[in-house]
This record gives structure tokens, sequence and C-alpha cells, in this order.
């Protein structure tokens, strides 16, 4: 089975583009969202931030205290270091374990905004990006959001550079509203059909 990673900055429409994929019937794995699933579900991963943020953590009834973790690592580039230094391979199993269940596929999608940051990609046999410029991408997060310049400055600035996943990805789509991107999505599909049936 191939496994592609899928990233792209905060607005570049990733999720979108893996829906996409979705209907063409792969499986995608939302790293995000496995995410947050692993701070309450990962026996290991909730030692780890007990042991290394305190036992206020987590609630009694065994839920996450995000407001807490939040105040912790918020404006703390250290402190969050350390969250995702727990929390990445903890999501690392989470995908291993999603692969060993997904049934007979040709390939998977792994989505992940943080995929060349966290070192994920590596996981993966290839990787592509969604490209948009910034000033689109800023214009779509601040209408779906309703957040300010500001907001999105600070949310885009823990990414790396658009040119710096440009160098890494192996493919890329360009969603920049000018560019269809359904051709693009099928020419992928295609391609990794063919890489599959080489492994």
């Amino acid at each position: 089975m191939l496994k592609v990673g899928i990233t792209g900055n905060i607005g570049s429409g990733k999720t979108t583009i893996s829906k996409v994929f979705e209907v063409l019937g792969i499986p995608v794995f939302y790293a995000d969202d496995h995410a947050k699933r692993v701070m309450t579900d990962d026996p290991i991963l909730i030692e780890a931030i007990k042991a290394t943020f305190g036992d206020e953590s987590y609630f009694e009834d065994g839920s996450l205290n995000r407001k807490y973790l939040a105040n912790i690592v918020f404006n703390n580039n250290q402190q969050l270091a350390k969250l995702n230094a727990i929390a990445h391979p903890a999501t690392f199993r989470a995908f291993d374990n999603w692969v060993k269940n997904v049934g007979h596929v040709p390939y998977i999608l792994k989505e992940a905004a943080l995929l060349f940051e966290s070192s994920s990609y590596k996981l993966c046999d290839k990787s592509m990006m969604v490209f948009a410029p910034l000033e689109l991408r800023m214009n779509r997060v601040i209408l779906r959001d309703n957040i300010t310049a500001a907001e999105f400055e600070s949310r885009n600035s823990k990414q790396f550079a658009d040119e710096d996943k440009l160098k890494l990805a192996d493919y890329v789509i360009t969603n920049d509203d000018s560019k269809l991107v359904i051709p693009q999505v099928l020419a992928l599909h295609r391609q990794f059909l063919q890489l599959a049936q080489q492994l």
C-alpha cells in the first residue's frame, strides 16, 4: 500500500482536496483530528503530559483540561515544542494502527498541517503540497474563521514557509482560484495508482 502525505499552509485548501480524494474512494487519515483524540485515548501520551505539565492537565473524568494546557504552551515556544515532542509520536502510533485496519486499498492519504514540521512525511512514500498564494490564503481564513490579519499571521508563522514546503514536496496541487483543481487531483490519482502497482 502506497502512503501519500498531503499538506499545505493554513487556508491552502488541503482538507477540501483530501475530500476530493475520498470521493475517489481513497481513505484519508486526518492527523489533526487524531492528534486531538490521542490526547484522551493514548495512555502513554496521557502519562507523559501529566509528567511534563502536571496532573491538572486532565480533569477527574479523564478529559483534557485544554484551557490549562493552552495557557502553558500558547505564547511559550519552548513549552509548545515539549508538547509537540510527546504528542507527535502518539499521532504516529495512531497512524500505524489506522493503516493496519484500513483494508485492502492501493493507496492512502495522510492529511497533516505539520507534515514536514513534524517529520511525519518520512513515514510516507510520497508527499504532496496544496499551494495557494499568501494573500489568497489570508483572505480565505479571515472570511472562514472570522479572525484578524494579525491572528492569521500568528497561525501562519507556526508553519514552514511555502518555499520550504515546495522544496520538500514530491507533488504540488495549485489551488489559487485560477487553475482547475479536479483535473490536477485526477492526474495525481492515476499516478498514485500506477505507483501502488509497482510496490
